[in-house]
This record gives structure tokens, C-alpha cells and sequence, in this order.
């Protein structure tokens, strides 16, 4: 496979988002999408750009008409609202320019960005000498939604017809799943569990496929209860640690009271106090409020400064850990309306006889079923580290490639 040097580019829109720097970000990805840029589109590509195109518009027309937001505000939500876009079109780009070897590329770029995430890692271990769960992911990061589609397109290479040796493809899944299990993401596990079962055909409705999600959910609540009753602690060993984020995964993002006295309860379930402070925000501004949200520049009133993940303080936030929760200040139920739609047209299937296209419809049914989720606690695509939005824009891209390649045989 001859080296391509355009592929520095996609390499780099990766490992950028290393240095946890948005507007850095948003220039490498935007000159990027605007370098690789192709002159047309398939129909279901534009149909999915158009909903997050039309989400900023709707924001940008309830602020201009109902709201007068600081400008700084609105043009940080504009780059905010322009990110799954270009992520989206970057990885399209890529799967169209390098069609042939495009997921044995994103391997590659996969296997590098978990040899860099060990190395920090290892660093951090003698430099900081600490084994805590938060203070290793502080110092290398907390998830990386790219790695795990990595590990599934090598367990699944033959369904994908990715052609690699068998001692390399073991090495690869090694390093890859090494690294995914070291960022002791809850988030990234059960990307891998969604996208493995997506990619089996548990999702299709049979008999097999409902006795396989049953046992499935059986297994993880049964899982759960020991967990929950081994009382693990918020502070106490690596193991202590992250089987307490574990044990408050049913309510971390969805309880309704929360005690703001009470630090243990305000921190560890500040996702749901996020979506109750925006939910009331929004309601007692009323009815336009309620359909277009509060426009570009808007922000919710946390009520106290809290320290981010970056160092900063912040007491007003322009952006939430829920996707839907964001979209609903800014651009209201009808937002939440185009952003499930745009999930429908990424989860949409292409109908061939093609075993490989077949499995990335699977792949991309997946996709869809995980966004959902991340979505609800990770922002999905609007994440400023996320990265999966150019993976699943070079899924639909390649699967189109594929699509027109048979027809043209055909």
C-alpha cells in the first residue's frame, strides 16, 4: 500500500484533538474539510449535513429575531454548531480519495493514536506517581470514541474484507484494546458491546437476535447487583474507583433531585443538574422558548463558578454534557426534532445482495443506537474531542463507494 502524503492531514485532524484545544481544532478541521473538499454529494450524505446545517440556522434566527446574546457567545456557538458538519464531510472526503484502502488506513491511524495514549500513560504513572483512576485520565484523557471502532473493524476484518495478516491483526486488537481498557471510559465499553452486537445482527428482529439482547441485558443487570452490593468506594483503590462510576451509572444523568448542599450528590450526578437547570430555564421562558430554544450565544445558569475539565471556571455554560439538552437551548423541541432525524438518515440502510456493504449497514445501525446514548451523557457529535463524527462520515462515504462500484459491475 503506497503512502499517501494527503493522509498526513486526516492523521493529524486525529492527534490534534490530543491537545484538548478547540480552536486549534476547529482550524485543522475546517482547512482540512475545505482542502479535501468534493463538488457533490449522494443524496442521504446531504439530507444528514442539511439537519445540523438547519439547527444552526434555527438557533441563529431565534437569536436574531427573539434574544440578543453577547457576540463572542454566538460565534463560539457557531463553530460549536459547525463541528459535526465538517467532521462528518472530512471523513466523506477521506473514504471518496482513498476508497481502496480506506479502513486499513483508519486502522493505522487507530493503532497510532493508542501507541501515543500508552506512552502517555506510562509517563504519567512515573511522573505523577499515581495509580488513580481520575488522575490517570486526567493526565491522558478520558475517552477516545475513535478506538473502539478500530478494535471492531479488526475483530470483524474478514466481514469488512480488510485484508491484514493474522499475527499483525492480533498485535493491532492487543495494542487498541489495551489502550480502550486503560481509558477506563464507561462510555467506550459500551460503544464496543453496541457495535459488536450491531455488527453480529442482534439488532435485526428474529428470534435469535431478541433471546441475544435478553440474555445481554440479563447479564449486565446481574452484573450490576453485585457491583452495587459490593459498595465500592468514590475513593479508595484503582479498582474502588472505577466500580463506583459503575455503580452510579443509573443515576448519574437522570435523577431529578439533587441536593446542591451536599457535594458528593451535586458532583457525582452534575449531568442531571445541568439538564434540570436547562429544562427550567427553557420552561419559564415559555412557549418560543419551549420550540426554538434561546438561539446562538445562549447559556444555562449553573448558579456557582465549577472548575472544567481545562482548568477554567465557569458559572454560565454555553454547552452541556447532553446533546439533547444543548440543542434544546439553543434551538428548542425543534432542534431535538432535526438531530433525531439526522440519526435516522446515519442509521438508514442501503438495500444490496453485497455482504460487506450489508455489514457496514450494521455497522451504521450501530453507530446510530450508540450516538442515542452518547448523546444523552457525551454530547455525541457536538463533543469538542469528539472524533467519531469523521469515522461514521468515512463509514457512509465508503459504503456509497462500495454501492456504485457494484451497480457499476453490475
Amino acid at each position: 500500500m503506497k503512502f499517501k502524503p494527503a493522509y498526513l492531514l486526516y492523521i493529524l485532524c486525529l492527534v490534534i484533538l490530543l491537545f484538548n484545544n478547540y480552536e486549534l481544532t476547529f482550524v485543522v478541521w475546517s482547512l482540512t474539510a475545505f482542502i479535501t473538499i468534493r463538488s457533490s454529494f449522494s443524496k442521504n450524505f446531504f439530507y444528514i449535513i442539511s439537519c445540523y446545517f438547519v439547527i444552526l440556522i434555527i438557533s441563529f434566527l431565534t437569536e436574531l429575531f427573539f434574544y440578543d446574546n453577547a457576540i463572542f457567545n454566538k460565534i463560539r456557538d457557531v463553530t460549536y454548531l459547525l463541528k459535526p458538519i465538517i467532521g462528518l464531510v472530512i471523513g466523506y472526503n477521506f473514504a471518496k480519495k482513498y476508497a481502496n484502502n480506506a479502513l486499513i488506513y483508519i486502522i493505522n491511524c487507530g493503532v497510532f493514536l493508542s501507541i501515543i495514549h500508552l506512552i502517555i500513560i506510562f509517563y504519567s504513572i512515573l511522573a505523577h506517581k499515581t495509580l488513580s483512576v481520575s488522575a490517570i485520565r486526567h493526565y491522558a484523557g478520558y475517552f477516545n470514541d475513535f478506538e473502539p471502532y478500530v478494535f471492531v473493524l479488526l475483530l470483524f476484518s474478514v466481514k469488512f474484507s480488510i485484508d491484514i495478516p493474522k499475527k499483525k491483526r492480533l498485535l493491532y486488537l492487543l495494542i487498541v484494546g489495551t489502550s480502550i481498557l486503560c481509558y477506563l471510559s464507561r462510555t467506550n465499553f459500551l460503544q464496543i458491546l453496541i457495535l459488536i452486537l450491531a455488527v453480529k445482527g442482534f439488532f435485526n428482529l428474529n428470534v435469535r437476535s431478541v433471546k441475544v439482547i435478553s440474555f445481554t441485558i440479563l447479564l449486565t443487570l446481574v452484573s450490576y447487583a453485585i457491583i452495587y452490593n459490593s459498595n465500592p468506594k468514590r475513593k479508595g483503590t484503582f479498582t474502588d474507583e472505577f466500580l463506583y462510576k459503575v455503580k452510579i451509572i443509573p443515576i448519574e444523568a437522570f435523577k431529578t433531585k439533587i441536593n446542591k448542599e451536599d457535594w458528593k450528590d451535586f458532583n457525582d450526578n452534575f449531568r442531571s443538574f445541568e439538564n434540570i437547570r436547562t429544562v427550567n430555564q427553557i420552561y419559564y421562558k415559555g412557549t418560543q422558548a419551549i420550540i426554538s430554544g434561546n438561539g446562538l450565544g445562549s447559556t444555562v445558569d449553573i448558579g456557582r463558578l465549577m472548575v472544567t475539565n481545562d482548568g477554567t471556571k465557569v458559572r454560565y455554560y454555553p454547552y452541556l454534557h447532553n446533546a439533547f439538552s444543548t440543542i434544546l437551548l439553543k434551538s428548542g423541541l425543534l432542534g431535538i426534532f432535526i438531530y433525531l432525524l439526522s440519526i435516522y438518515f446515519i442509521s438508514r440502510k442501503i438495500e444490496s445482495d453485497n455482504i460487506q456493504i450489508n455489514n457496514l449497514n450494521k455497522l451504521l445501525l450501530g453507530s446510530g443506537i450508540f450516538l442515542l446514548m452518547s448523546s444523552w451523557v457525551f454530547m455525541g457529535f457536538y463533543l469538542k474531542l469528539d472524533s467519531k463524527s469523521i469515522l461514521v462520515g468515512l463509514l457512509l462515504g465508503y459504503r456509497e463507494y462500495l454501492y456504485k462500484k457494484e451497480n457499476l459491475i453490475g
